[in-house]
């Protein structure tokens, strides 16, 4: 097993907050492999490059001989997590939540081994339960406790209203953590408040209480919201090698380091190298390179990144796109706006007319695509780049 300072080095990369930090150095000290939980409720069949930080972050911890526990709330998504919610969660059928579980396993040992790790259901215990053995559990704590949750507090003094088996979710997803004697668990930020109330769980069944560790939430390809498919900013794992390495070369130069500190699997060390050679003047479309195929390599394969790099150079250099793209933001109008305005505000070309005639001539070009409905909208929060001729580009991003 790796030494200490070196595991922790890593551990904190990319993370939000440790709970409790010296704990956790401490139960390292040991030597004793640490079981390591993160729970994953199966509420949409496909994963995204979102939910792989966690994922990433288990990896880390079971290259240095760490036990992985993927947890798939089966039980939990029939309930529906609450966290963020301004309204009841509808829950999910039995049918749903085993039909998006077996996709989700299939998808996670693109990143973990499959050898080498524990896939557990919490339906496992709970579905064990008696009507009386959730009495006990929901008396191990309060109704204040809750709604000292921001988005309980919220819905509860705005006058919406807050169905009691959400007061549940908590409660079982702490004791998750009783049932597997996690050391570690991992969650986003916005699950903070439930990672703790397995801290709490624990100590009231007398286990020692897990370590707490929160990451943040991946923002999509706009930069600003999290990754999301009902926002459509999002790159699934299972995207097409062209598609996912076309997306990720759209991201700012600001948000490519974000990505590569919650995605990359390269060392501290070697991010420092890249960001210095950023520094001594390294194209950061190059640099971007590296980052798009590190990433479509992990999901498809060498081979599959080296094709989607060529064909996207194809693509994009035979246009003559510059090496310094501007960036520029467009208001939307209600949601979305039409192409010829979009291109008028992003002063790529003077008129409307002019926007209508270059898309005829098939001079307009998204990402590389020419462009032919005259008609077409785009929806806000999308971030592309628009070409008009050989030598008008931008990436814009349209909110």
């Amino acid at each position: 097993m790796a030494p200490v300072t070196d595991q922790m080095t890593e551990i904190r990369r990319g993370v939000d907050e440790i709970l409790v930090e010296q704990e956790l150095v401490e139960r390292l000290k040991t030597g004793q492999p640490l079981r390591v939980k993160a729970g994953f409720d199966p509420t949409a069949p496909d994963l995204h490059l979102g939910h792989t930080v966690l994922i990433n972050k288990m990896r880390q911890f079971q290259e240095w001989g760490h036990e992985v526990i993927f947890l798939i709330g089966d039980f939990t998504g029939m309930i529906g997590d609450p966290s963020g919610r301004n309204a009841t969660r509808p829950a999910l059928t039995g049918e749903q939540v085993a039909a998006n579980a077996a996709t989700y396993k299939e998808q996670v040992f693109k990143i973990l081994d499959p050898e080498r790790t524990r896939i557990a259901f919490n339906s496992e215990w709970m579905n064990e339960f008696t009507g009386a053995d959730l009495i006990k559990l929901a008396a191990r704590h309060t109704v204040a406790r809750m709604l000292e949750r921001d988005d309980f507090k919220q819905r509860y003094e705005s006058g919406k209203s807050i169905a009691i088996h959400e007061f549940l979710y908590p409660l079982v997803q702490g004791y998750d953590s009783v049932a597997l004697q996690a050391d570690v668990e991992l969650g986003g930020t916005d699950q903070k408040f439930n990672l703790l109330v397995g801290r709490q769980m624990q100590q009231a069944y007398g286990q020692k209480p897990q370590i707490v560790l929160t990451m943040p939430l991946l923002e999509g390809l706009d930069g600003v919201n999290k990754m999301s498919k009902s926002l459509d900013n999002y790159v699934g794992i299972t995207d097409a090698p062209d598609e996912m390495f076309g997306k990720l070369m759209s991201i700012s130069d600001v948000l490519m380091w974000r990505y590569f500190d919650l995605l990359s699997f390269r060392t501290s060390a070697q991010m420092d190298a890249l960001r210095q050679q950023a520094a001594d003047g390294l194209n950061p479309r190059d640099i971007k390179y590296q980052l798009a195929g590190e990433l479509v390599a992990r999901f498809h394969g060498d081979a599959a990144a080296l094709r989607a790099r060529d064909a996207f150079i194809r693509r994009f250099k035979h246009h003559e796109i510059p090496d310094d793209i501007r960036e520029v933001s467009v208001q939307a109008e209600d949601g979305r706006l039409g192409i010829a305005n979009l291109l008028r505000h992003a002063e790529l070309v003077s008129s409307n007319g002019e926007a209508f005639r270059m898309i005829q001539q098939g001079a307009v070009r998204i990402d590389g695509e020419r462009v032919e409905d005259r008609g077409l909208e785009i929806d806000a929060g999308r971030t592309h780049v628009y070409q008009v001729g050989k030598r008008r580009v931008a990436r814009v991003k349209l909110v």
